[in-house]
């Protein structure tokens, strides 16, 4: 038992010396990250999308609201973005995204087009994943198809963002899902979050 701790205490020590190399190992990777409490931010939401009174869930109805008019609010993808406003370190959150439905999860430039035609790529600023019925994407560009060993019921999003790195992984079983081309971030980054269908969702932040 102590040559088997001496050599789990020599592999951490090793993971945290080069951890931005390893795709793997979610526990530990959350000791270099600061886990953020993420609300959803209703002034951003699309009229079809209805939110829980702790802002904490996101789900589809079959009207839409009647909103107040909002520069901020998305009228054409039926998307919300969270809280709080990123602009530096090293940060997570995790999003339950069930069993089935359509959906996007990930982060965007807090000034990402809002209204009318969006193209949601990283050249736009957006850097999410998709489920769209069985099958998953990277919404790269252009797209990356996702082969997972397991569908995850629960994402993690790991930004770090002086290293420009977004990460995904299944929290179900911690496996590696995608980490994006690294890329340099100049301005302000948000959560991000999006249903597809009256099907899809809810999503939840845990």
């Amino acid at each position: 038992m102590e040559k088997l701790q001496e050599e789990i205490d020599r592999r951490k020590t090793q993971y945290k010396f080069d951890w931005r190399k390893a795709e793997i190992y979610t526990d530990w990777r959350k000791e270099e990250f600061q886990a953020v409490n993420v609300t959803l931010d209703a002034d951003t939401a699309h009229p079809v999308l209805l939110l829980s009174e702790k802002g904490r869930r996101v789900s589809w109805q079959e009207s839409c609201q009647a909103l107040p008019s909002s520069t901020q609010r998305f009228d054409s993808f039926p998307c919300v973005l969270g809280q709080p406003r990123i602009s530096s370190g090293r940060c997570f959150w995790e999003v339950e995204v069930g069993d089935k439905g359509s959906w996007d999860v990930g982060i965007c430039r807090d000034n990402v087009t809002r209204k009318g035609r969006v193209t949601m790529s990283p050249q736009y600023g957006f850097w999410t994943i998709r489920r769209y019925g069985e099958e998953f994407w990277a919404i790269t560009s252009p797209e990356t198809q996702l082969i997972l060993r397991e569908y995850p019921h629960r994402v993690g999003i790991f930004l770090d963002y002086e290293a420009g790195d977004v990460s995904f992984y299944n929290m179900t079983d911690g496996s590696h899902i995608f980490t994006f081309p690294k890329t340099t971030f100049q301005s302000v980054l948000r959560p991000l979050f999006r249903l597809w269908f009256s099907d899809s969702g809810p999503l939840t932040i845990v």
